[in-house]
């Protein structure tokens, strides 16, 4: 049985299965409407620097082949085959995506799902729906990351914008639509990057003039991770729509013109001049005598000339008006015509951004990933409630924004809660969020770090823990000592799946286990919950005797089996 996954819901790609060449299937319809199924290969940034990995219709394959586009089959509207030992180290996340072609709204799919396959075996499924989204027409459906390992994350988030948002996200742009001609002739050009794998159907559809092709090979053998034999096949898809093909690239103006580079800026007077360059539309004339010469300035050049005596009002100046205008305009002349392809009614020169508050402040922008922690920065952490619908339980007082319908709850650790809280320390001051929004978490400027269980367990004092899902375990756990007189540490342990968001003074450092591994009790902030530690005193009556202690009396000493960590902040409390 394939394990069944949601929204939000992560787990390791071994745990599912061992190979690492896999299939995977995307169905999605609704009537009347047309998807474009694409693949982005991100980098550590979660940007597209590399646009030889956006693999979609017309770029069906990545360089070295490790991501595929093999078509609709199988029951499939769209399907890929992923090799993930032949990813390069630069692709650090795979994004499976689906846009509509033209209107629409998600809101209007029926039942649809992205699966994997392994083995000719169904092994993880993420089934989604229509009700699951509103006025999006561009979703991110599913992820495979690398965090160690290749793991893979159901994410089921989507944008307004369609395809263009979508690129936006990842760092690209969309190119213009050229004329309506131009399309004709790009479908009848042979599709690059090479042929589908022999036991995939077609992903393209049949040119409309036969083209000759060599005798035919022997088809291959059926290969082990395509889905199971004895689906009912899919009927054959419609020709593409498309206009134009979309391309990750710099804008370009319609018809197909190049945009001209901007003029350059002028020279000095009295330096040499740029080669005269007529304005579109004007007679190219002979050049006169002694051109390229600098010609005498008259007296006054440069300056805003005297308007004649009775001409109407002084219009407004342009930017930069009063400079040395270029060669071969006369004071007071209007200027050449904008640049092709500058906004209509804006000065000639303004179509590049430049310094201002938009782009002084682009660098703080908020970081979207589709996932339900975010970091914004390394002391601003962001949690999206309505990515896995579960509450999230935070410090009190941490919020510092919310977007959305977001609801704020006391949370109550009860009578034996608040007794055992008082008795060892570890009592927390918790508020519950629910709701449909984002919730931005921070508090007191200090770092935070967020820490993703899969099963396993973290022990961390609560004074270091700043909020969690609500779907974590956690308890009281004591540390036996010796050496003090009945003395005993005591620390909160985590675990189950989800995420806990731990904060520290500075950067921490983060240490394998030892026999020989001992931390200051004031510096530790969390380690694996499978090491053994105890307290290690180095309390002497002789050296009590004497002044000058050395402050570092009582230690953790920490023992465990390889794969076992502490984590040490720069910092003691």
């Amino acid at each position: 049985m394939p394990r069944e996954f949601q929204r939000g819901h992560k787990a390791r790609i071994s745990d599912l299965t061992a190979g690492t060449d896999l299939y995977v299937g995307v169905q999605i319809s609704a009537p009347g409407l047309t998807f474009d199924i694409s693949c982005f290969g991100l980098d550590a940034d979660e940007r597209l620097s590399d646009d030889r990995y956006f693999i979609f219709f017309n770029q069906p394959k990545s360089p070295e082949e490790s991501i595929q586009l093999l078509g609709a089959q199988a029951g499939d509207t769209e399907s890929f085959r992923v090799t993930l030992d032949r990813i390069p180290p630069q692709i650090q996340k795979l994004s499976f995506t689906a846009t509509i072609d033209g209107a629409g709204q998600m809101s209007q799919i029926g039942p649809g799902y992205l699966r994997i396959v392994a083995g000719g075996e169904e092994v993880a499924r993420y089934s989604f729906n229509g009700s699951e989204f509103t006025t999006e027409r561009a979703v991110m459906l599913g992820d495979f990351y690398l965090k160690d390992v290749w793991r893979f994350a159901a994410v089921g988030q989507g944008f307004d914008g369609g395809l263009e948002a979508l690129l936006k996200n990842f760092g690209g742009e969309v190119l213009e639509e050229e004329t309506p001609a131009a399309p004709q002739q790009s479908q009848q050009q042979p599709q690059s990057g090479g042929a589908a794998p022999g036991f995939a159907p077609p992903a393209f559809a049949t040119p409309a003039a036969p083209v000759p092709a060599p005798a035919p090979a022997p088809a291959p053998a059926p290969q082990g991770f395509a889905p199971p034999q004895g689906a009912t096949p899919p009927p054959a898809p419609a020709p593409s729509l498309h206009a134009q093909p979309t391309i990750v690239a710099p804008m370009t103006p319609p018809g197909g013109t190049q945009v001209p580079p901007p003029p350059a800026p002028p020279a000095p007077y009295g330096g040499p001049q740029p080669p005269h360059r007529p304005h579109p539309g004007q007679a190219t004339a002979p050049p006169p005598p002694g051109y390229g010469q600098q010609p005498t300035a008259p007296p006054g050049y440069g300056q805003q000339p005297t308007a004649p005596p009775g001409y109407g009002q002084q219009p407004t100046a342009p930017p930069g008006y009063g400079q040395q205008p270029p060669y071969g305009q006369v004071p007071g002349q209007q200027p050449a015509p904008a640049a092709y392809g500058a906004p209509q009614g804006m000065p000639q020169g303004a179509a590049s951004q430049g310094p201002g508050v938009a782009a002084a402040l682009q660098q703080f922008r908020e970081t979207p990933t589709g996932q339900r922690w975010t970091q914004q920065n390394k002391k601003l952490v962001r949690v999206d409630l309505g990515i896995g619908g579960q509450p999230v339980l935070a410090r009190q007082g941490s919020m510092v924004l919310y977007q959305g319908k977001v609801d704020f709850s006391y949370k109550g650790a009860g009578f034996a809660g608040r007794i055992v809280g008082n008795a060892t320390g570890q009592e927390m001051q918790l508020m519950r969020c629910t709701g449909q929004g984002q919730v931005f978490l921070a508090e007191n400027s200090t770092m935070l770090h967020p820490i993703e269980l899969q099963g396993d367990g973290i022990c961390v004092s609560a004074e270091n823990v700043l909020a969690f899902d609500e779907s974590l375990q956690y308890e009281v756990r004591r540390i036996e000592g010796h050496g003090i007189p009945g003395g005993a540490l005591f620390t909160m342990q985590f675990t189950g799946v989800g995420t806990i968001v731990v904060k520290t003074h500075g950067t921490p450092v983060v240490l394998p286990v030892t026999p020989t591994t001992f931390a200051d009790c004031n510096a530790v902030v969390a380690w694996s919950s499978a090491a053994q530690v105890v307290v290690s005193s180095q309390v002497r009556m002789r050296r009590n005797a004497y002044p000058g202690d050395t402050g570092e009396s009582v230690n953790l000493q920490f023992r465990g089996a390889p794969g076992n960590f502490i984590v040490v902040q720069p910092y003691e409390v």
